[in-house]
């Protein structure tokens, strides 16, 4: 089993979250095997709910693991959940500012120390009006090239059923199914001894997400789109307003 260090918020956090999953949805978590039981692995995510990471929390915890998110500056400003975020340990992220590179550093150091860090590089809950993973940011292969560990595919579906942010709507009744599934490794070895420049950040970025997009579509039993939705240009190359 996993050695990450535990405490009295990972525990908090764990008595809170396993049973409001269970409350809010019925739950399914496929694909455990593929987080590793133990040592240092990179989950990437899609995002289609704020309550996307209580869910992914509680699946690796199910696994043994204490997750690490890299999430939003922002919310350690926040009451309660500050200092959950805090106490758990978890990476701010400080988008558009000299701290950015710090949030990088601090996810690097967490795999040194074998831990399990998480990352939804869509940056936020997705804007596709079907619920595809958004254009990803290239932070997901800067860490998965600076450190030779797992990187693990994760898909939520559901969870947007439950609570759609953007709609201002929270729906736990009707009860409604919430899946999780972990895939595979996304196998990066050919990439690994390239020169890192710009074209490899980026095309090892859409590899990952691919996988990831792939994944989403055998949840939910459909094709997946052959592109990434751009928040600047809908589907089919209309101009957004």
């Amino acid at each position: 089993m996993s050695r990450d260090k535990r405490g009295f918020w990972v525990a908090a956090c764990a008595v809170t979250f396993h049973p409001a999953t269970r409350l809010a949805a019925r739950r399914r978590f496929d694909g455990l095997e593929h987080i590793p039981a133990e040592g240092p692995a990179l989950i990437v995510c899609n995002h289609v709910s704020y309550l996307d990471p209580i869910y992914t929390a509680v699946f690796v915890h199910c696994r043994g693991r204490v997750p690490r998110f890299l999430a939003k500056a922002s919310l350690w400003s926040l009451p309660v959940i500050g200092r959950m975020m805090a106490g758990a340990e978890q990476i701010a992220v400080y988008r558009g500012s000299t701290e950015a590179t710090a949030s990088l550093r601090a996810a690097e150091q967490a795999l040194d120390e074998g831990k399990l860090v998480l990352i939804y590089p869509e940056g936020t809950v997705t804007r596709d009006p079907d619920h595809w993973p958004m254009q990803p940011r290239t932070g997901i292969a800067r860490l998965a090239l600076a450190r030779d560990v797992p990187v693990v595919p994760v898909v939520h579906w559901g969870t947007h059923r439950v609570y759609d942010h953007y709609n201002k709507r929270f729906r736990p009744l009707p009860r409604t199914d919430v899946v999780v599934r972990a895939g595979a490794p996304v196998d990066l070895s050919t990439h690994r001894t390239r020169p890192l420049d710009n074209a490899l950040l980026r095309e090892v970025t859409d590899l990952v997400m691919v996988q990831v997009r792939e994944l989403l579509a055998e949840v939910r039993g459909e094709p997946a789109p052959s592109t990434f939705f751009s928040r600047r240009q809908r589907r089919g190359g209309e101009q957004a307003p």
